[in-house]
C-alpha cells in the first residue's frame, strides 16, 4: 500500500500495488521516513512530459536483517558503461529512477510514499548509527546534491569563498555543508526576506540580495530542475571567462561519504515532519515555498489505507 498521483492534477491518494519479486541481490525495505523534493511536483504534474501514471536476497553481503538503510533517487543502472565503471552511475543513460520508471523486468518503480520497497543492494546505503531516519531522508537528496559538486569541482578543500544561489531545501544544506568544509559562504537570493535565517541560523558569512557577481574564472553550478529555459547575454559569460556548469545529484560512493561527513560534523537538515494524509497540502505549500526547508513524511507512523 502506498500513495500515488493518478493523473496530472498531482493529487495523491491511496494506491495498492504489488512489489517486484526479491532477487538474490535485492533488499526488502520497510519505509520509515521519506523526504519530499521539489522535483516530485514536476513528476506528479507531468511538467517535464515524461510521467507514468497508474526479505533479503541470498547474495546480499552489504546488509543484514534489521539494518537501518536509505535509498536515494536512483535504484538501477547498466553497470557496464563508462559512468557506471567510474562510480558515477547517476550519469548512466540507462539509470532507473526510484519512482516513475521501469525496472529491467518490466515492473514499475513506485518510490517511497509506501510501506515497503525492493531495491538492489548496490543502490542502498547504511544510515550511520545515531542518525535518525527523518534526518537522513533529506540528505539522500538535498545533501548529496550539494556534496557531490563541492567534491567534484575541488571545493571540498577549506578556505575558499563561494556563494549559494537560492535558500531552499537544497540551498540550506549547501550552506551547512560548505561551512562544515571550512569555506566562507555568501548566500545570494532574490530578496532580503531570508537574510536573518541565512546569517543567524544557518551560519552564512554574508548575504547578497545575482552572473555579474562571478569573478574571473568563476563558476555557476546549476543543480535545480526548472521547466523554463535559462536566458543570459553571452558577453556576461565571455568577459571574465566565466563558466556555467551543472551537477546531477551524486554517486552511491558519494552518498556514503556524505552521510559519514554529516554525522562527523553533526550536520542536520531543517525539516517539518508530516503524516501521509497531509501530503497534498505539503505539495501545495512547497509550490509556494512555504517550508523551512524540507518536508519529511513519517511513513511508518501514518495510516496509508483509506
Amino acid at each position: 500500500m502506498g500513495w500515488a498521483a493518478k493523473d496530472a492534477t498531482g493529487h495523491l491518494s491511496p494506491y495498492t500495488y504489488s512489489l517486484r519479486n526479491t532477487g538474490p541481490e535485492d533488499v526488502y525495505i520497510k519505509v520509515i521516513s521519506c523526504g519530499i523534493c521539489h522535483t516530485d511536483i514536476h513528476q506528479i504534474k507531468n511538467d517535464l512530459g515524461m510521467s507514468r501514471y497508474p526479505m533479503v536476497g541470498s547474495d546480499v553481503t552489504k546488509f543484514k536483517v534489521g539494518d537501518v538503510v536509505g535509498v536515494g533517487a536512483i535504484v538501477g543502472s547498466c553497470r557496464n558503461c563508462h559512468p557506471c565503471k567510474s562510480d558515477i552511475e547517476q550519469y548512466c543513460n540507462k539509470k532507473i529512477w526510484s519512482y516513475n520508471d521501469v525496472y529491467t523486468d518490466g515492473k514499475p518503480t513506485q518510490g517511497g510514499f509506501a510501506e515497503s520497497m525492493v531495491v538492489d543492494q548496490k543502490f542502498v546505503v547504511k544510515i550511520p548509527d545515531g542518525m535518525s531516519p527523518e534526518q537522513a531522508a533529506p540528505l539522500l537528496c538535498a545533501g548529496l546534491t550539494v556534496y557531490s559538486p563541492l567534491k567534484h569541482f575541488g571545493l571540498n578543500k577549506s578556505g575558499l569563498r563561494g556563494g549559494i544561489l537560492g535558500l531552499g531545501g537544497v540551498g540550506h544544506m549547501g550552506v551547512k555543508i560548505a561551512k562544515a568544509m571550512g569555506h566562507h559562504v555568501t548566500v545570494i537570493s532574490s530578496s532580503d526576506k531570508k537574510r536573518e535565517e541565512a546569517l543567524e541560523h544557518l551560519g552564512a558569512d554574508e548575504y547578497l540580495p545575482y552572473l555579474s557577481l562571478l569573478k574571473l574564472d568563476g563558476k555557476l553550478i546549476l543543480m535545480g530542475v526548472i521547466n523554463a529555459p535559462l536566458q543570459f547575454l553571452t558577453p556576461m559569460v565571455m568577459i571574465g571567462r566565466k563558466s556555467i556548469t551543472g551537477s546531477f545529484i551524486g554517486s552511491m560512493k558519494e552518498t556514503e561519504e556524505m552521510l559519514e561527513f554529516c554525522k562527523e560534523k553533526g550536520l542536520t537538515s531543517m525539516i517539518e515532519v508530516i503524516k501521509m494524509d497531509y501530503i497534498n497540502t505539503a505539495f501545495e505549500r512547497l509550490e509556494k515555498n512555504d517550508v523551512r526547508y524540507r518536508f519529511v513524511v513519517d511513513v511508518a507512523g501514518s495510516k496509508l489505507s483509506p
